[in-house]
């Protein structure tokens, strides 16, 4: 879309009478469509709340028709949601970027009620900044662990307590509901392992992910490399590499479509370091996920202040198995015991599940609810404020 084009889109919102700007959505990239659509579909479905959404890219599925009760802008990446941010005006703005007021976007000078909604079971105080959370006035958590990692920042850096609400994953609930079972194994052929990575450099495909590729294909198994799409745009020649030694090689394929699905549920095992992926595959698909043990992904210094194991180091060996960078060689006897009894992994996954995720099967609707009702209050304030009957 061009700046004119996003300028009218632009134009086009703050048309909208204000009366009317009950509940903003504002997506950072066409991803974030995959976790607001559970709770959109409850919000403007049988709750018949009016929503506007605001979006970054025009290949947005929001883009598309979806409700009657939604109304799509899309503003780009530039110059006008940098405007949007700091001027909206609105009772209540949802969204899953990071960071708000730390970088360019800020807190808008009208007072909105700002909803951050999680898109991870990753805990809150190492893989993102320590501050990457304190300018939300709600935060619709995942799990358990995320509350307690929230409140305790609140306590020792003496915050303003935020309304945190037990929402859970759509992303878990989506995997669930459409799962399937992968083709049976009669030879070490039929085994079908998934490389996905985190992206930055000391993840696998920078370190070794040369190695670990033939090692599985050595091993006579197939191979689906789906790299993280951030390292395409980063260091897309480590993708390159690989895919240039073993592009015709019949049991070898990449993936960089982040919606296909196909490999996730036809794949018996999952590789990977640090990817919230690994979360989503072994409590989603209830498939065992090897852990490669590189350093963890952390963008502060002072996540141990906490004194809280972040949830992707506790879960990692209950989820699979950990393996040094160093011990390659063994990978494949690995994969040959972890995919032996898929019976009792289930078990023993879904008890995991069910201590650390909240709503299991249901984040749609609590999370659509939970809205409505913030929504509700923040456009009652409001009202009262104003004098204005409601």
């Amino acid at each position: 879309m061009s700046f004119f084009g996003e300028w009218r889109a632009y134009r086009a919102f703050r048309a909208v009478p204000r009366c009317e700007r009950c509940i903003v959505f504002l997506a950072e990239s066409q991803q974030d469509w995959h976790h607001f659509k559970p709770v959109l579909d409850h919000l403007t479905g049988p709750l018949r709340e009016t929503v506007l959404y605001v979006c970054s890219e025009p290949s947005d599925p929001a883009m598309q028709p979806y409700s009657p009760q939604m109304r799509t802008f899309c503003i780009g990446k530039g110059l006008w949601r940098i405007w949007f941010c700091q001027f909206v005006d609105a009772d209540v703005l949802v969204t899953q970027i990071l960071d708000l007021g730390n970088l360019e976007l800020k807190r808008s000078v009208n007072p909105v009620h700002y909803v951050f909604m999680t898109h991870s079971l990753t805990s809150t105080h190492m893989a993102d900044h320590a501050n990457s959370y304190d300018h939300y006035d709600t935060i619709l958590c995942c799990g358990p662990h995320m509350v307690r990692e929230i409140r305790r920042r609140e306590e020792m850096h003496k915050l303003p307590p935020k309304q945190l609400v037990p929402h859970g994953y759509g992303r878990l609930d989506e995997l669930l509901a459409n799962r399937r079972e992968p083709p049976p194994i009669h030879s070490a052929a039929d085994i079908h392992v998934l490389v996905a990575p985190s992206w930055g450099p000391h993840t696998i495909l920078p370190v070794c992910g040369m190695e670990i590729v033939d090692a599985l294909l050595g091993a006579g198994f197939r191979v689906t490399l789906r790299p993280h799409f951030q390292t395409r745009w980063t260091t897309p020649e480590v993708i390159d590499r690989i895919v240039a030694k073993h592009r015709e090689h019949p049991r070898f394929k990449l993936v960089e479509q982040m919606l296909e699905s196909n490999s996730l549920y036809d794949s018996h095992v999952m590789i990977t370091e640090w990817s919230g992926a690994g979360q989503d595959y072994g409590m989603g698909l209830e498939k065992p996920v090897v852990y490669i043990d590189l350093p963890a992904k952390s963008r502060t210094d002072t996540w141990r202040e906490l004194d809280m194991e972040p949830f992707e180091s506790f879960v990692r060996d209950k989820l699979g198995a950990l393996l040094a960078p160093t011990r390659l060689a063994e990978l494949p006897g690995l994969i040959r015991e972890l995919v032996h009894d898929p019976a009792r992994f289930r078990a023993n996954v879904a008890a995991l599940r069910q201590d650390w995720v909240y709503n299991v099967g249901g984040s749609g609707v609590a999370g659509a609810e939970a809205i409505a009702q913030v929504a509700n209050e923040v456009s009652a304030r409001n009202a009262a404020a104003a004098g204005l009957p409601r």
